[in-house]
């Protein structure tokens, strides 16, 4: 009998208020005046410290600014921080199209914001336009790195470095907007190095930011705490890998997670997560095709668990479009199963390494 049940400790992520991304706002909110009236503006006291340490929790930041863009930008260079802010959205248009436009840039939910603005026009604005983004008046500054929502569980590697991470993935952008040839030629003059293994005790606190974090690219949208994804990684009756990857631009860190719960003959996939940062890089397809021949070299059935989450849809075309088919549905749960006669070459453009 095929196991379809999902643990009951697990929690959709939509219930966790968990930000990605803190918007600022400059006139009198990241600084003290309004920069197109005033002769001086000053940074605010401690927003430099308030700035690095939501840096270094791994909290990506942005502006949208109702502003001059070259003066703003200059005068963020000027206070040494404009290397902290992430498609800046300095022009005169709402601040809700803005931290739209910052959610697209950086491929984020909306509700995956936090906006901090002075104004209480802008932060009403911004709630009636987009509800799901959480709102912060400058007068509650001083509270900023104490509130829960700043404060992930943990602080990994891959946490503090996420912003640099971002930037080598904008060069990649700006390259790819600039080659002549197609997507596969792109890939590989990128010269990826794709590495799968089996989760070690030094990977999981990654591993449960991965379920937290990732609901784009994420099969079922339920997380995993340490504790249960140490269990997995212990359990005979369960394989837990973890993906990264890098290329001539750097590390993406660790990417990817995927759980397979392994009956004697039926292995099922329970999770199979990747970040949204390496969606166009293939990484779905290749990661199913390891599990595909692992599945077919122990001679068992392999099975896949779903749940849409209305923003993974993605992840549904993933697993058809390597040949799994829907056998079974109860409710929002959908089970697939792959024959495993199509089992897809891996791409000569990436350089792959399987670790035990």
């Amino acid at each position: 009998m095929i196991s379809t049940q999902i643990e009951s400790s697990n929690n959709k992520q939509e219930d966790n208020k968990i930000i990605k991304c803190v918007v600022w706002d400059l006139d009198n909110t990241l600084w003290h005046g309004v920069l197109l009236e005033d002769n001086h503006v000053y940074l605010r006291d401690d927003i430099v410290n308030i700035i690095k340490t939501l840096d270094s929790r791994g909290i990506l930041q942005s502006v949208a600014s109702k502003n001059d863009c070259v003066l703003a930008m200059n005068k963020l260079q000027e206070f040494g921080l404009q290397e902290y802010f992430l498609y800046p959205q300095i022009n005169w248009n709402s601040k809700a199209a803005s931290i739209q436009e910052i959610a697209k840039l950086i491929n984020i939910g909306t509700d995956a914001i936090a906006f901090i603005d002075d104004q209480p026009f802008e932060l009403e604005e911004v709630n009636f336009s987009l509800p799901e983004v959480f709102c912060i008046n400058v007068s509650q500054l001083a509270h900023l790195l104490d509130m829960p929502e700043m404060n992930p569980r943990f602080i990994t590697e891959d946490s503090k470095i996420r912003r640099l991470m971002y930037i080598s993935d904008i060069k990649r952008q700006n390259t790819e907007k600039e080659f002549v040839g197609t997507p596969e030629e792109f890939l590989a003059t990128l010269k990826m190095s794709f590495t799968i293994s089996s989760a070690k005790e030094e990977d999981l606190q990654r591993a449960e930011e991965l379920t937290v974090r990732t609901n784009q690219l994420n099969t079922t949208g339920y997380t995993y705490s340490y504790d249960e994804l140490n269990h997995f990684r212990q359990s005979e009756s369960h394989k837990l890998f973890i993906a990264s990857l890098d290329d001539k631009y750097g590390s993406y860190g660790k990417i990817g997670l995927v759980l397979i719960e392994c009956q004697e003959s039926i292995w099922t996939i329970k999770l199979l997560l990747m970040s949204c940062r390496v969606m166009s890089r293939g990484i779905g397809t290749i990661m199913l095709n390891h599990i595909m021949n692992l599945a077919k070299n122990n001679n068992v059935r392999l099975c896949a668990e779903f749940v849409s989450s209305h923003r993974n849809r993605m992840m549904y075309i993933a697993y058809k479009f390597a040949g799994f088919k829907e056998i079974e549905k109860r409710g929002e749960l959908v089970i697939f199963e792959n024959d495993l006669t199509r089992i897809q070459p891996f791409p000569k453009y990436i350089k792959l390494q399987i670790l035990n």
